[in-house]
């Protein structure tokens, strides 16, 4: 956006980061984007599609249409899973379209109480404060190692909570010793060093997926990388982007790029798709910062989602056999916001012993899309039972995917629609670096 286009709309009195009409206006109606959207598949409504969604918005930016309640509804029920954008012949960025929309939602519209305060803490604390999340994370590991959760749930006091006990199954389980006991250390490539990397830890994915961190970074050191877990690293802001809250994820945006700019790494990696998706994303996100704007593009320029780099290197093929037949479920933000998609299979096919066998639809979104899953749980409940059609047909006995918040929510759906294996397996979906780091194992 120019500086003049950005002093007319603050003029104007709207949000300086509402949706770009140069954005708009590249949507042609065409309809393609129709079948790629999985509120559309499910529900046929045309305001429920990325199409009647633009729609909506260019109502608003025109100033045709107010903020309704209807137009909060139909902007929080996306998933912003951007398929959309794969099946665009028109280059429509709605990644960035709904991401402004929820901005200008967000400034104009505040939310009621409580959910205002609960949002603010959960944003604008408990994401950044590692102390609180280890807290948390001690806390209900202690609740699930005790039988507290077990007992829990079969006296059905959940009932009495309400939405809060219709979403419980999703609660992953915590992790001892988290990954944050991990930052400022250096691990060593085995062998001889080929590549100097760092390696991202996140916020949540530090407590609920510390043993993932682990496996990826045991991953590269096989594949000669010294690995690299900087001090200063901090939450990307992707859960912050998706809600709107834009200068939050800016802040997290300088202090990850202060972190990691500072020394000179060959690339740094993230395991986390939807994570990475938005840290490709901060030299768009920094865009009229003249301190950082140039700072962002060297950090844009370095990131690798962990599939992306391994698959791009000379991969170490001393690897002992899995014995395992293995569908894919593609990560939403690694397939159509960083567009890697051959890039896991490739890998998974890598494996010996391994035999791959590819899902119908398997980029099409499974309902989590964030915290989708916990804000807007009855669709992602629908979206997922769709999902696990699919993964039952080429009956695997274990899912694969590339994201910490799919991997939870395919957990859920193997233990309610699983059949045959998946439902059987204790373990029913893993990350492909997970895969990888067995295969090293059985070497």
């Amino acid at each position: 956006m120019a500086a003049s286009e950005l002093a007319s709309r603050v003029k104007e009195g709207r949000h300086p980061d509402a949706p770009q009409q140069k954005d708009l206006d590249k949507c042609v109606h065409c309809g393609l984007c129709l079948n790629a959207c999985p509120t559309y598949r499910e529900l046929g409504v045309e305001m429920d599609s990325p199409r009647g969604r633009i729609y909506q918005m260019v109502q608003v930016a025109t100033g045709a249409a107010p903020i309704t309640d209807g137009y909060l509804e139909h902007m929080s029920l996306c998933l912003g899973c951007r398929a959309c954008e794969t099946a665009c012949p028109s280059g429509v960025p709605y990644g960035r379209l709904i991401e402004a929309a929820r901005t200008e939602i967000q400034a104009r519209v505040p939310r009621r109480a409580p959910w205002r305060q609960i949002e603010n803490f959960a944003f604008g604390t408990l994401l950044v404060t590692p102390w609180m999340l280890r807290l948390l994370g001690a806390g209900l590991w202690l609740h699930q190692k005790s039988g507290l959760e077990t007992l829990v749930r079969k006296t059905g006091l959940l009932k009495l909570f309400g939405p809060l006990g219709k979403i419980e199954h999703l609660t992953p389980e915590a992790q001892l010793p988290t990954f944050y006991s991990n930052y400022g250390k250096v691990y060593f490539a085995e062998g001889p060093r080929k590549y100097r990397v760092a390696m991202l830890g996140g916020c949540i994915a530090n407590v609920f997926f510390a043993r993932l961190h682990e496996a990826t970074v045991r991953v590269l050191q096989k594949n000669g990388c010294e690995v690299v877990v900087p001090a200063a690293q901090v939450c990307c802001g992707a859960l912050h982007a998706h809600a709107g809250r834009r200068e939050e994820t800016r802040a997290l945006a300088r202090k990850n790029i202060d972190a990691l700019l500072m020394t000179n790494f060959d690339a740094i990696i993230s395991n986390t798709g939807g994570c990475g998706a938005t840290l490709k994303e901060y030299h768009e996100i920094l865009e009229h910062d003249e301190a950082y704007h140039d700072k962002a593009k060297v950090f844009v320029s370095k990131m690798k989602d962990v599939n992306e780099f391994l698959a791009s290197i000379d991969l170490n093929k001393n690897m002992g056999r899995v014995e395992r037949r293995v569908t894919y479920q593609d990560s939403c933000h690694l397939c159509h916001g960083q567009k890697v998609k051959a890039a896991p299979r490739q890998l998974l096919k890598s494996i010996p012993g391994l035999e791959f066998v590819e899902m119908p639809a398997s980029d099409v979104c499974c309902g989590s899309a964030g915290i989708y899953n916990v804000v807007e749980n009855d669709m992602a409940e629908e979206i997922l039972a769709s999902k696990m059609r699919n993964a039952n047909s080429v009956a695997p006995d274990q899912i694969a995917s590339s994201n910490p918040g799919c991997m939870i929510q395919l957990a859920a759906g193997c233990k309610l629609h699983g059949t045959g294996k998946l439902k059987d397996n204790a373990v029913p979906v893993r990350h492909v670096v997970e895969l990888l780091d067995e295969a090293y194992r059985n070497a």
